[in-house]
């Protein structure tokens, strides 16, 4: 019907009235948009030759709509239809008119934005592409009318950037027509080509590749250096930002032709000259190294290049004057001296510096002492441009410094940090006069450069304040100034006063405080709540609590009333953003912690509007954690006004599901309670006390534990209120203890709890209720039917909470203790392990002495049959003997030299000690104990091997100085079986926070890491275990020794024929490959690295390994795929490089089929390696340049076209299964 209707319309189209047309063009519009339009072939074709005439309308809007409607019909109509619509506008294209040309080529521009990428619509794309090619080849060869190549070259640049893939077979005769173009007259034309050569390079084939490179190559080396060599050189640096790592390759012969360019006297082609070293930077680092410091020479030779300005630098002060006047100059006529491009050659050559910055955080040393001293002569510079980029490279290079000194904030300070600190002085001087030129742009970027500094090398700029105070003043009182550049002005100043100590700031207090109190009453609401921020900060200067506060005798008077009445002002105001509510809320807050002895009378109307606030939906959070901070100000503040009824409020808020409102009222009620216990009255706690119980749940621990805070300090303070709740918080409590959820934490809240509880005598529940409360479930007999099992966990938690009910009421403990020895053995099993754990816990405190009988109940329980008494003896006497040393080491020594069958549960005792006693007192037995691990080191049972070698590594983590040296000792001793004990001892030794043996491990480690080529291959497993734990807890051990280290980790990863042996199993044979532990580990090892020491490896040979194990066994294609996400998001540069190397084993990975008679758990293998294996292409698809490899949209095209690979994408892409960047478990 549709169909019919738009073909009667045909009148209208051909109707004199052009407003008719346009209404009857404007329906058809209308209509085709409707995805439930029919056509019939017949009103296809009606259709598109009626529209097609439209093109050629007299009227400008008609033509304009008719170019609007072939958007929709490009997907509605057959392939004939789109061909002859293609067909028309290309010969338009060539047509003497310039108004039809236009709308020729806005149609087909339309055309190619609308055609199918999907595989079922590619032949449609293809066949219409071809077309469109051939037709503007053809007309890009008419030289006579420059228009009409423009408007060819556009459309050809828009089809390559978006379906060069369809367009393999032109992509020669293409190359062979844009060439020439290089040279035309016109430099729009030769611009032009450019782009569509840009679009072209990334999915045209090597050989391509080649040939364009090399037609630039001979061009650049001919003759003298005409206007066509800086077309060339443009083109170059294009098609390397384009074609990135394929430039490689070539850049031997090309880096002496670009350098060669810079020395002729042409600005134009310098700068051009620079940006194609740029692009080689950051598209091929690799490649790039050995020309590094030919380019940086060159760049810090142009970018003080200014043939036609002197720079006077004799006089300071005169110098000062000179660039003012400059400055007067430039502004009135926009830089007049139009003949000077110098500026583009410095501006290119910073921008190449930037680029060698950011990309080669390896020479970051070296640069401080090679492109630092340069950068900083240039922040003169006059030309306003070239002087932000200047602050850009120099933020650049203190950003790099900051991304390695971050990682660990306990750990040794960077070299480059330190290089930097001796900068500090120079940076102040050279930047601090630039804060008060009239160049917003400049200032600005003085304020980012800063800001930087502050975050890099927190508190080095303390002696430098006096000189940077005048510039952040100027900036926040200029009349002309900017808003924003207000806002960096204060951003800077808030990070200055939160890295730096108060002392810093208070001498200059008379002259901070007005700027920012202005800016607190300005219109702009952003300002005003940047300046509430520092104006909290300041507070903190004026007044500062903690040991600051000690040192200074600073006089607060003469600023409150100033700083107090415009926050008053904005805290009273309810018409304002909901950003500056809150930090008026919290800037009063600090005001009332810090100074609310000098508010006065002032003080209870504020803390009225706080609970007006606290009230209110919008800012109770904020209300909630200033209320917080006052209750916990040293000042004791007196809030009995507000107390009441501030709790009722905050009652209500426990019911609330907003997670992070409960936890800010459950700390908010903890402050209140331990600070001001004596102005709440009983009454007042009601509406807070009924709400506890429900809030003590397994669901959410964290809430669990701070609500058991909260009952701990009301037990304390005010024991009276918890009376009428504790039987209806205590099973919850109980629940908790018996879950299998509970541990850190919760559990020492809960320990907390009930020995406060015990203490305050007010509970109806005595000790031993409480006692038979925790230990009760253990005693009924246990059925699996109700899901009452007991998990293991529960049976510690009871444990600690034994001991600490014991420890807070020492009378009854030896009767506890008598009750726990008689369990004997005819209990029930559970009872029994609980026993055993709850006297070890107690003994942890050394209240069992030496006492014979339980010693003989230890050693009765290790002749039990059942495992789990067993393990719980060994517990218990590694606890016992933490609690008396002297009583009970002797004797677990002696067992384990006489009860080799017991060794290993004794060897779990005597970790428990080594763990957990101070290397002090372990000195005296250190001897014997080392002798005994010692005589154990080769047992055949691995893990009795493992635990000797924790308790080696512990105990030489206790004194290393004398310790280390020996088991360095023993590496050249003893079987493959010691070795290996050794090198695990050592992998016990490295924990994840500063420890005194780390120096000395620094010294060694590389020793111990020389068992990397031990013959044995068990030990050169374990060896990369500890290198793994080395890389992944304290890469600073093994930074250095990555050289020699990485060529025998690689070398693990190869898969070796001579280890893999047949196994015949009945029938069957089946084959076992003794080398996959190692080439596991080794392959764990590549994975840490990657985050650890990224700039210590040379990406392009660790993704060579990365291609092997993509085609190894299952669980190393599990470690490779995540590690190839991993890279993607690392650094996309090297992996776009190898991409067709790393599609075929992801390719092959995906389309596997299992075979139909498999078992379950082969089918779930499979499925789940296609997955991790579609988690890594989801990972490469991100990358916007990727789906230019031919062979990359190949792939992608087929995960769309087939259920089922699409269907996996889809879910990896949605988040389930935790995404590209799931990590692996390094623990």
């Amino acid at each position: 019907p549709q169909a019919g209707g738009i073909c009667s319309k045909g009148v209208l189209f051909s109707s004199s009235c052009c407003m008719c047309r346009f209404m009857a063009t404007n329906d058809l519009m209308l209509e085709l948009q409707k995805d439930s339009i029919k056509l019939d072939e017949d009103s296809e074709r009606k259709v598109v030759i009626m529209l097609l005439k439209l093109l050629e309308d007299k009227n400008g809007e008609v033509q304009n709509l008719a170019v609007k409607c072939l958007a929709p019909l490009v997907s509605k109509v057959k392939e004939p239809q789109v061909e002859t619509m293609v067909d028309t506008l290309c010969s338009n294209m060539t047509s003497d008119k310039e108004q039809l040309r236009d709308i020729s080529s806005m149609g087909l521009k339309t055309v190619i934005a609308e055609l199918p990428l999907s595989s079922s619509g590619l032949t449609l794309t293809v066949s219409v592409c071809k077309k469109i090619t051939s037709q503007l080849i053809g007309a890009m060869g008419k030289q006579d009318d420059v228009s009409v190549q423009l408007e060819a070259l556009d459309i050809l640049s828009d089809m390559l950037g978006r379906l060069s893939g369809a367009l393999v077979s032109f992509h020669g005769s293409l190359l062979s027509s844009l060439l020439p173009q290089l040279t035309s007259p016109r430099m729009a034309v030769r611009k032009r080509s450019i782009l569509a050569l840009g679009h072209l390079v990334p999915c045209c084939s090597p050989a391509l590749f080649s040939q364009l490179t090399e037609h630039l190559l001979t061009e650049l080396s001919k003759g003298p250096p005409t206007s066509n060599t800086r077309t060339y050189i443009q083109c170059l640096a294009t098609v390397s930002r384009q074609g990135g790592h394929r430039v490689g390759e070539h850049l031997e012969k090309l880096i002496p032709m670009v350098v060669k360019f810079t020395g002729v006297e042409d600005d134009e082609l310098r700068e051009y000259c620079f940006q194609a070293f740029e692009a080689f930077i950051r598209r091929c680092p690799k490649e790039m190294s050995p020309h590094v410091a030919t380019v940086t020479q060159l760049c810090l030779k142009f970018m003080t290049f200014d043939p036609n300005y002197n720079y006077d630098d004799t006089e300071e002060e005169e110098d000062s004057m000179d660039i003012e006047d400059g400055l007067d100059e430039e502004s009135d006529d926009e830089y007049s001296d139009d003949d000077d491009m110098s500026w583009k050659v410095r501006r290119s050559s910073i921008k190449c510096l930037e680029a060698l910055i950011s990309t080669r955080r390896d020479l970051l040393l070296s640069f401080y002492s090679s492109i630092c001293p340069t950068l900083l002569t240039r922040f003169k510079e006059r030309e306003e441009n070239v002087r932000a980029d200047v602050f850009a490279a120099f933020s650049t290079l203190l950003r790099q410094t900051r991304v390695g000194s971050n990682a660990g904030a306990c750990r040794e300070e960077e070299p480059a940090v330190t290089l930097l600190k001796k900068q500090v002085p120079a940076i102040v001087k050279a930047i601090h006069r630039q804060l008060k030129e009239k160049s917003i742009k400049s200032r600005q970027g003085c304020f980012c450069l800063l800001t930087e500094l502050a975050h890099t090398v927190p508190g080095a700029l303390e002696e430098h304040i006096p000189a940077l105070i005048p510039g952040i003043v100027f900036s926040l009182t200029d009349k002309s100034t900017s808003s924003t550049m207000r806002i960096d002005a204060l951003t800077f100043f808030h990070v200055l006063l939160l890295s730096h100590p108060p002392q810093a700031f208070q001498p200059h207090m008379q002259v901070l405080l007005p700027p920012v109190v202005a800016c607190v009453e300005d219109t702009f609401y952003k300002i005003t709540s940047e300046a509430l921020l520092v104006t909290q900060q300041l507070v903190r200067v004026i007044r500062p609590q903690g040991q600051a506060a000690a040192a200074g005798g600073f006089d607060p008077k003469p600023f409150v009333r100033e700083a107090f009445s415009v926050t008053m002002k904005r805290l009273k105001a309810t018409d304002i953003d909901q950003e500056v509510k809150e930090r008026a809320i919290s800037c009063m807050g600090h005001m009332v912690c810090h100074l609310g002895d000098h508010l006065g009378a002032e003080l209870q109307g504020v803390l009225a509007i706080f609970l007006e606030r606290l009230k209110n939906e919008i800012t109770r959070l904020t209300a909630v954690r200033t209320i917080t901070l006052i209750s916990a100000s040293p000042l004791k503040t007196d809030l009995t006004s507000i107390l009441p009824e501030a709790l009722s409020v905050l009652g209500s808020f426990l019911r609330k599901n907003q997670r992070a409102l409960k936890l800010g009222t459950l700390a908010c009620l903890t402050a209140l309670v331990t600070h001001h216990a004596a102005s709440i009255k009983p009454a007042a706690l009601e509406p807070v006390l009924s709400e506890l119980p429900a809030l003590v749940d397994e669901t959410d621990m964290h809430v669990s534990q701070v609500s058991i805070t909260l009952l701990t300090c009301m037990a304390k303070a005010c024991p009276s209120s918890l009376a009428k709740i504790s039987s209806s918080v205590l099973p919850g409590v109980f629940r908790l203890v018996h879950s299998p959820l509970l541990q850190g934490g919760a559990l020492v809240a809960i320990v907390d709890f009930l020995q406060a509880l015990v203490l305050s005598k007010t509970s109806n529940l005595g000790y031993s209720q409480l006692l038979k409360s925790l230990t009760e479930p253990f005693h009924s007999p246990q059925s699996p039917a109700d899901g009452s099992v007991i998990h293991r966990q529960s049976y510690h938690s009871v444990a600690r909470c034994v001991a600490a009910l014991s420890s807070a009421s020492p009378k009854e403990t030896p009767s506890t203790v008598a009750g726990l020895i008689q369990e004997s053995p005819g209990s029930p099993e559970p009872a029994r392990v609980l026993a055993l754990l709850c006297l070890g816990e107690v003994g942890r405190s050394g209240s069992l002495g030496g006492s014979k009988e339980v010693q003989g109940v230890i050693l009765d329980a290790f002749t039990s049959t059942s495992e789990e008494v067993k393990t719980a003896a060994s517990c218990a006497l590694g606890s016992m003997a933490v609690g008396s040393l002297k009583d009970y080491l002797p004797f677990l020594l002696k067992e384990i030299s006489a009860q080799p069958r017991r060794q290993y549960l004794l060897l779990h005792s005597l970790k428990e000690v080594i763990s957990a006693c101070p290397a002090s007192s372990l000195s005296p037995h250190v001897e014997s104990i080392w002798a005994l691990l010692f005589q154990n080191c080769e047992c055949q049972e691995e893990g009795t091997r493992n635990l000797v070698a924790e308790c080696l590594g512990k105990l030489t983590l206790g004194n290393p100085a004398q310790l280390l040296p020996r088991l360095k000792q023993q590496l050249k001793a003893g079987s493959p079986l010691a070795r290996s004990t050794v090198v695990t001892a050592i992998k016990f030794t490295i924990v994840d926070h500063p420890a005194l043996i780390d120096s000395l491990l620094k010294d060694c480690i590389g020793d111990f890491l020389k068992t990397l080529q031990d013959e044995d291959i068990n030990v050169r497993r374990v060896a990369l275990v500890m290198f793994n734990s080395a890389a992944h807890n304290k890469p600073s051990l093994i930074r250095g020794l990555l050289g020699a280290v990485l060529p025998h980790l690689y070398k693990e990863t190869q898969i070796r024929k001579d280890l893999i042996r047949e196994v015949e199993m009945g029938p069957f044979k089946h084959t076992v490959d003794d080398g996959l532990d190692v080439r596991k580990a080794a392959f764990e090892c590549m994975y840490t690295l990657l985050d650890s020491c990224l700039e210590g490896l040379d990406v392009l040979q660790f993704l060579d390994h990365v291609e092997e194990g993509l085609k190894d066994h299952y669980d190393i294609r599990m470690l490779t795929f995540l590690m190839l996400a991993r890279l993607v998001s690392l650094c996309p540069a090297a992996v776009l490089q190898r991409l067709d190397r790393l599609v075929e084993p992801l390719k092959a990975t995906c389309t596997t089929k299992v075979k139909a008679g498999s078992v379950k758990q082969e089918f779930e293998k499979q499925e789940e390696l296609r997955r991790s294996a579609m988690r890594a292409v989801a990972a490469l698809l991100a990358v916007p340049e990727v789906e230019r490899s031919p062979s990359m949209a190949d792939f992608a095209n087929q995960i769309r076209s087939n259920a089922d690979m699409a269907s996996i994408y889809q879910s990896v892409q949605g988040g389930e299964g935790g995404g590209p960047t799931e990590s692996m478990d390094m623990s």
